[in-house]
């Protein structure tokens, strides 16, 4: 007997596309009546039908048909929704994909096209780079970044890879002597300094892009050189480094409370914010370590470098001004009036500052410079300038003759020797003997007008000497003529009016 595993019930399930099952079904009653005509009133189908999956299951074919290709008229333009999908990184909607595609000869209609790009979509997902997560090694890595928060103060922002201790700061520019001093700070709360230190492209960190490849300034170079770590910065567009530097500023801006009005552009109001913050953050468990920043640190700092022994100062320290009228912080010089030679001062820097006091009373105030450079105003060392010279020292009886004619003779000698004059000791045995046919003050006056016009050789003073009073002397413009010329009468504009004129 043939048992059925799913009659029809309705009129529209009378014929309807067999699945393997009821292909089956028909097979079995077709074996057991060995008739097309009644395996088909017993599976409620046609003789037909019966006699086609009876053929096929002889014939060896599969009980489910190959569906057919079906083309959509999509597929020209596959590889252009392909392209922009790659391009834009999986973000570009089929709306601004459309003109692309009418240009590309699509035809069909706007659904058609948001179903390839979703098919597209989906595909490019599954195949998309995958991220390998940055393990971070102990004592390697600081990063740091800027960030923009309301009431025009800015945010420096340091975390430890490792340890994931958190330092911020307030700032009111974001220059790099700042983000140096700032940087420096941090090292003085850590005790210690990291391998790396990884930032931002900050303008005002590099010095250029060269084949992608960033170039660091020069006084970060120097900078990190004294502090002994390795300047990095991140790749461009890399969620692998700069991801990293992008989450530090984002949970420091959500999770450190700022006021609305951004303390009013305070200052000293934003960093004891940003201090007590810091308590907090490193003194709990960190989710993603199960640690307190803070005990995890001591253990980092035994793998960090060193601070250097010479390093700015966080508050005042005590200096001596020395016989230069100068103090020294942080391998950097600074001047002083001549009267507090040999006295102690008090040494602080401020922000781009350097700020000398003596018993709470400030002296002076200088640009905060870089180890090795100096800072030097002109009122502190009263009268002209000086630059060193060498001195003449003669040596031989026509030198010494051609010195004896006094200054200018001297200003000539060092004019024709800096301008490498040949010759220069022949030369200037002839001009001693044109004193014996033209006199001295004539030779002198010849001197300098060569010297003037740069004309170092013996004929050219000879020349000199010889058009005497009639050699030009040219001087620089004057004045402005100012002359008394008579006041013409001017008519305002309204006198061509229309009106005026009718």
């Amino acid at each position: 007997m043939v048992v059925l595993s799913n009659p029809p019930t309705t009129p529209e399930e009378q014929y309807p596309l067999k699945n393997a099952r009821q292909q089956l079904d028909i097979i079995n009653a077709y074996r057991e009546l060995g008739s097309y005509r009644a395996a088909a009133q017993v599976c409620g189908t046609t003789d037909k039908t019966v006699k086609r999956v009876v053929e096929r299951q002889e014939a060896g074919a599969p009980l489910t048909r190959r569906p057919r290709a079906l083309r959509r008229n999509t597929d020209e333009v596959v590889a252009v929704i392909e392209g922009k999908v790659k391009a834009t990184d999986g973000k570009i909607t089929a709306k601004r994909l459309l003109p692309a595609a009418l240009a590309a000869g699509y035809q069909g209609s706007a659904r058609n096209l948001r179903r390839a790009v979703a098919q597209v979509k989906a595909g490019w997902r599954r195949e998309r780079r995958s991220y390998r997560p940055w393990v971070p090694a102990c004592g390697q890595h600081l990063v740091i970044d800027w960030g923009e928060t309301v009431g025009g103060l800015r945010m420096f922002c340091a975390v430890l890879a490792w340890s994931r201790y958190r330092f911020v700061r307030f700032a009111s520019d974001q220059t790099r002597a700042t983000t140096l001093r700032l940087l420096a700070e941090c090292f003085e709360e850590l005790g210690a300094v990291p391998a790396v230190v990884l930032a931002d492209r900050m303008a005002c960190l590099k010095n250029g892009v060269v084949a992608n490849v960033v170039v660091p300034h020069p006084d970060y170079v120097r900078f990190a050189a004294h502090f002994g770590f390795k300047p990095d910065f991140c790749e461009a567009a890399d969620p692998e480094s700069k991801g990293v530097v992008e989450n530090l500023v984002g949970y420091a801006k959500s999770d450190l409370a700022v006021p609305a009005e951004g303390w009013g552009g305070r200052l000293p109001d934003a960093n004891r914010a940003a201090i007590v913050w810091g308590l907090e953050v490193n003194g709990r468990v960190h989710s993603e370590i199960a640690a307190i920043p803070a005990d995890r640190l001591e253990q980092e700092r035994t793998l960090m470098g060193q601070l250097p022994s010479l390093r700015p100062a966080q508050g005042g320290e005590q200096r001596k001004v020395d016989r230069l009228q100068t103090v020294r912080l942080s391998s950097a010089r600074y001047s002083l009036p001549q009267s507090w030679v040999g006295k102690w001062v008090e040494v602080a820097v401020a922000g781009e500052e350097v700020i000398i006091s003596h018993d709470g009373r400030e002296i002076e105030r200088h640009p905060l410079m870089a180890p090795g450079e100096i800072s030097i105003k002109d009122e502190h060392y009263p009268g002209a300038t000086r630059r060193p010279l060498r001195a003449i020292r003669v040596q031989t009886g026509t030198e010494r003759a051609f010195i004896a004619l006094g200054p200018v003779a001297e200003a000539f000698l060092r004019s024709a020797a800096a301008a490498g004059t040949s010759r220069l000791a022949a030369e200037l045995a002839d001009i001693v003997t044109l004193e014996m046919s033209w006199g001295r003050d004539n030779l002198l006056a010849a001197l300098e007008r060569a010297t003037r016009f740069r004309r170092f050789k013996a004929e050219d003073v000879r020349s000199i000497l010889e058009a005497g009073p009639a050699a030009p002397n040219p001087a620089p413009a004057g004045a402005t003529l100012d002359l008394g010329l008579p006041q013409a009468q001017v008519r305002p504009l309204s006198a061509y009016a229309l009106e005026a004129i009718s």
